[in-house]
Order: C-alpha cells, then structure tokens, then sequence
C-alpha cells in the first residue's frame, strides 16, 4: 500500500513541477515587460529597476508614435470584426436551419481554407488590391482581414447557433417575423455568448496581424499599432527594450479591456430556460 501511496505522490510532484515550469515560461516574459517598461536602461534581463520611472511611457505616448496608429488599429480591427460578425452570422444561419448532404463538406472546405497560410495567397491579393484600386485603404485592407478570418467564425456561429431551439424561431414567425427578424430579434440575442466568442476571437486575430496591414497599407499615417511596433527596432540590433516594453502594454490594453466587457456575458451562458417556458 504504501509503495503505491509513494508512486502517487512522486506523479503528482512530478505533474505539479511541470505545471510550474509551463507556468514561469508564460510569466517571465510577463514580468519583464512590466519591470522593462518603468526601467530607463531596460535590458533583455529581467531585473527590477534601480528606481522606477515612467519616462518610457512618456517617450511613446506621441501621435505619430501611439495615438495616430491605435486609431487606425481601432478602426481597422473595429470593421473587420463587424464584417466578420454579420457575414458569419448570415451564413451560419442556412447552414444551422437547413438539412443537406452538401452542408459537411461546404463546411471542411472552408475549414480547409483556413489551413493555407496568408503568405500563399498575399501576392496574387497584392495584385487585385492594385488593380481595384484597394490599395493603401483602411477600408480594403478590413474586408480582406474579413474574409481571411470569415471561414472559422462561420464555424463558431453555426456551433453556437445549433443550440438555439428552432420553437423560438417558429414562434416568432407566427407572430409575423419574417426569418432576418428572427435572426435579429430572437435568435442572436439568444446567442450573445456565442456572438461574443466570435467578437473577441475576431478583434484579437485582426488586433496581432502583422504581415497583412504591412503588406497592403503604405502611407506611414496609415500603419496599424501592429505594424508601428517596428519603430523600436534600430539598425544593427539596436532596440529601445523600455520604451517597446511600455508600448506592448498599451497595445495590449484595447484587447483585454474587450475581453473584460464580454467575458460576463461569456460566464452567463445560453439563458433558454425562461425563453422555452415562455
């Protein structure tokens, strides 16, 4: 008995030591951006400050460095997220409600589309941006962040729109709601944790994307936040480590205080109990 007591215990430190390193490699990194951006000689090691000061946030916190490209972020994200939302949304919908052998695979290749990487297809996009005269636009470079992330967000909203009972939808056609009023007024309300899934899935994704905003934008007053970063970086290896420290933080800001305003609504679940009833 007791040697089974003692192979256990030694799996469970065991189990318990791995959890702690996997946990220091998502916390050191953590830990020296938060020391690195009040640190004035901020370095790649994590050491905490001889005396904190806040001339890294000041130095970033311009127009041309901060504000002028988290708008653009804001606006950029901001669209393509709705985009998203509504496009997904409408095509979730048939595929929910309306049984066909061709619903799977519709639905595997567009997860199949997922799988191919944007560097594949970024230079015959290039060439059409060009060629539609999309290019340099905040509002082209949304729709195509759009589309990029539409095929997994379909996903999400038909998984999330399957468990809607279809009586609710029936009821309120036979109040008179034509289908897109029972989208709007009944089903989505219902499906707000869903739909906050996909916001927050959505905005991150455009929020971290990098090589699409850099490839299709060429106004400098035009750059994303995520594109910016890149004025941290000198020549030959020269980088502001507190100053870029301090930028990451606010640029991570919008991201967590999106995922604070929903995750309440994420912890309530699907309230249908009361709906059904009624």
């Amino acid at each position: 008995m007791r040697p089974l007591l003692a192979r256990r215990t030694r799996r469970r430190l065991a189990a318990d030591a791995a959890l702690l390193v996997v946990l220091a490699a998502f916390a050191v990194p953590l830990v020296w951006l938060l020391l690195a951006s009040v640190d004035a000689g901020a370095g790649l090691a994590v050491q905490v400050p001889e005396k904190a000061t806040s001339e890294n946030f000041s130095a970033v916190l311009t127009d041309e460095i901060t504000f002028t490209p988290m708008l653009n972020s804001l606006l950029l994200c901001g669209a393509a997220t709705a985009v998203t939302i509504v496009c997904a949304a409408l095509a979730a919908y048939p595929l929910s409600r309306f049984r066909s052998r061709l619903n799977r695979p519709y639905l595997l290749g567009m997860l199949f589309t997922t799988c191919l990487p944007v560097t594949a297809v970024m230079v015959p996009v290039y060439g059409l941006f060009v060629r539609v005269d999309l290019i340099d636009t905040l509002y082209g470079t949304a729709l195509f962040m759009a589309a990029a992330q539409l095929p997994f967000a379909i996903w999400l909203m038909k998984n999330f729109m399957d468990d809607i009972p279809a009586v609710l939808e029936e009821a309120a056609w036979t109040d008179g709601a034509s289908r897109m009023q029972a989208l709007v007024r009944v089903i989505l309300p219902l499906m707000g944790p869903g739909v906050g899934v996909v916001a927050i899935y959505c905005f991150a994704l455009s929020w971290g994307n990098f090589f699409v905003p850099f490839m299709l934008l060429l106004s400098p007053d035009q750059l994303p936040a995520s594109v910016s970063i890149f004025t941290f970086f000198g020549n030959f290896g020269q980088v502001a480590y507190g100053q870029l420290a301090a930028f990451s933080i606010l640029y991570s800001t919008p991201v967590i205080l999106m995922y604070a305003l929903i995750t309440r609504r994420l912890g309530g679940g699907f309230a249908l109990g009361a709906a059904v009833k009624g």
